[in-house]
């Protein structure tokens, strides 16, 4: 009923443990290589006999259609070569794809990486599943699923969590992929302010177009993000902001944190102080108090920081893993040693759990280091 499709390029790090993770179910399994210079097709073979090639057009959509052109299953879910399955529910997963074969499925990305020597993890739901016939991808790169008559479609949580770990990079390797993708970036705003231009009469397709647009400036800053570039992050994610955005959309949510931790990043934390006019939409997440409760501490407004953090432990879920816990007490407890009150520090310092930093700082503060 489901095949798993997966693009790959030069992953024989990673081919291996995607596939191995896949191998207890009984999924059709299609591997598109495009362009390999290492044992990616090789290793990939040893897994399934759905090895195919396709010489790269510099187009991740049409890499990920010719992959799902070649599943035999009705339905189709699309993972990375840098993803492995950590958990599905695959009666609960073929339940929902009878009870909703027009909708799309989303799983849960689960990102880990390392920086600064801490192990972080983020996640995030994306759409991943979905009928063949009825869908396919659109985008030269991070390329979003379409339905194939333009309709809207609905979305469905499905029981299957991954993990990625595509961003564990140095900052060389960041770099060179972040480069990539923005030349890609850049040919894709290039091509959709063109198609504006030409269809200035057709109300309803410039607004279609003009729709897309934010979101490539959002990628743009997160490129530029991820090469540390911060203050061009800041440039794009200003420009995405500036358009008539729903705030609830995942991607305006992730692309106003983004551009805060960069205004902080570039040494523009006054700056980041106009948060407080777009607080009451962004409130209800601890990524978006615990960014807020950063923002007031490196602008020296104490009292007000120390709230935000609390306000962000209140909530029980959150998106970057921290944020509503060890991170927070954390912070607390830097601003409180700051000021010179150590037995408040290590109560917060002590709330945090085998989190090593805190439990430096302790050791510092007890003077047993």
């Amino acid at each position: 009923m489901l095949s798993v499709c997966i693009i790959a390029k030069n992953e024989e790090k990673n081919i291996a443990r995607c596939l191995q993770c896949l191998k207890p179910y009984d999924f059709e399994i299609v591997v598109v290589d495009t362009g390999s210079t290492d044992r990616t097709r090789e290793i990939a073979s040893q897994y399934t006999d759905k090895v195919y090639e396709f010489a790269w057009r510099n187009d991740f959509a049409l890499a990920k259609n010719y992959a799902i052109s070649k599943a035999q299953q009705p339905y189709v879910m699309v993972i990375d070569s840098d993803e492995f399955l950590e958990e599905i529910d695959t009666e609960k997963l073929y339940d929902l794809l009878n009870e909703y074969p027009e909708q799309v499925g989303r799983i849960r990305r689960k990102n880990i990486f390392t920086r600064n020597q801490q192990e972080q993890e983020n996640q995030e739901w994306i759409n991943r599943i979905f009928s063949k016939e009825r869908f396919c991808y659109e985008g030269r790169i991070h390329e979003q699923v379409v339905a194939k008559d333009g309709s809207q479609y609905k979305t469905y949580q499905a029981p299957v969590v991954i993990a990625h770990t595509g961003y564990d990079l140095t900052l060389d390797e960041r770099k060179k992929k972040a480069e990539r993708n923005f030349l890609l970036l850049q040919q894709e705003l290039q091509c959709l302010e063109e198609e504006k231009e030409k269809n200035k009469k057709d109300t309803t397709e410039y607004q279609k177009i003009e729709e897309q647009i934010p979101y490539i400036l959002y990628q743009l800053g997160k490129s530029c993000y991820m090469a540390e570039q911060y203050q061009e992050a800041c440039e794009y994610f200003s420009k995405g902001l500036s358009y008539d955005l729903n705030p609830k959309l995942e991607y305006v949510i992730d692309m106003v944190e983004a551009y805060g931790y960069a205004l902080l990043n570039s040494n523009q934390a006054q700056t980041a102080l106009f948060f407080e006019n777009i607080y009451e939409e962004f409130k209800d997440s601890a990524d978006f108090q615990f960014l807020m409760g950063l923002i007031y501490m490196n602008n020296a407004c104490f009292t007000q920081a120390v709230e935000e953090f609390q306000k962000a432990t209140q909530h029980k879920e959150c998106k970057n893993k921290g944020t509503n816990s060890y991170s927070a007490y954390y912070n607390i407890g830097v601003i409180y040693e700051c000021l010179g009150e150590k037995e408040e520090a290590v109560c917060y310092y002590k709330k945090c759990g085998n989190y090593e930093p805190a439990k430096k700082r302790i050791l510092e503060i007890e003077g047993r280091i």
